[in-house]
């Protein structure tokens, strides 16, 4: 069973800087960690290669300091590691986020099974891995919460729908993208950071996918754009009252009306 893991390098705060003209993260001089939802994914993968053997490779498209996150994964138990990395990349939006990663995985090839986590932390989208299993032609399943019988061809699944549940099966190859009530995921092994610190790990740019026109990647190749992006307001203000019931529920009253919610 050979399983691709997709992963993702997400700052590690919410007070991230958006480039005012092009609408993308300012992710220069942030700390980042491993999307929180990855690490479902990851553990998702591990525990079927343990029942079924195998390998898991993980991907991930982003600067060179995404590295972190793919040796991270080889702590946790990845045997292999890819990073497309390329300024031709730089500000994608999930269409051409997801074509550069297909191609990526259409690089590593033979593969049984792909997994993403439900959704980045910095996007919110959940939209990369079905956009990713679209561009292979693979069938695929979002808000898996439990993986069932695997045979030599197919994989069984539970997804959790707003008003359901269903239990499907799939046949291999499939792409799957897992909520966070799958697993518990495992801590990182120090013993494992340092078998692997001199592991291998391939480096993708443009020029190495098959499909390499630099018109269908980064912010040229990425039909939505980001009109405005802000973090929250702050809104601490506040009033003391202090009063009878009837003094309060007068006060009360008259705040609504003049905050027009009555």
């Amino acid at each position: 069973m050979n399983i691709i893991v997709c992963i993702k390098q997400v700052p590690d705060t919410n007070k991230v800087e958006v480039d005012p003209i092009t609408g993308v993260l300012k992710r220069n001089g942030v700390e980042s960690k491993m999307n929180p939802y990855d690490l479902y994914a990851i553990e998702t993968a591990l525990r079927i290669k343990e029942e079924k053997g195998g390998t898991v490779t993980v991907i991930t498209m982003g600067p060179p300091q995404a590295e972190a996150v793919i040796r991270e994964s080889y702590s946790l138990g990845a045997d292999a590691g890819m990073l497309l990395t390329d300024r031709a990349f730089a500000g994608a939006d999930v269409l051409a986020t997801s074509k550069a990663i297909s191609g990526g995985i259409d690089l590593i090839g033979d593969y049984d099974l792909i997994i993403c986590g439900k959704q980045s932390t910095d996007g919110d989208t959940a939209q990369v891995g079905p956009e990713i299993s679209e561009w292979l032609k693979l069938p695929s399943v979002t808000n898996v919460t439990a993986v069932h019988e695997i045979t030599d061809t197919t994989i069984t699944v539970t997804r959790e729908l707003p008003e359901a549940t269903e239990k499907l099966m799939l046949t291999f190859p499939c792409l799957i993208s897992v909520e966070k009530d799958i697993c518990i995921p495992r801590l990182p092994s120090y013993l494992k950071k340092q078998a692997t610190k001199d592991r291998e790990i391939r480096f993708v740019t443009l020029k190495d996918l098959r499909d390499n026109s630099p018109e269908g990647y980064g912010l040229n190749g990425s039909p939505t754009q980001v009109q405005r992006i802000f973090p929250p307001s702050v809104n601490d203000d506040r009033e003391m009252w202090k009063g009878d019931g009837s003094e309060m529920s007068e006060k009360i009253a008259a705040k609504l009306k003049e905050l027009k919610f009555i």
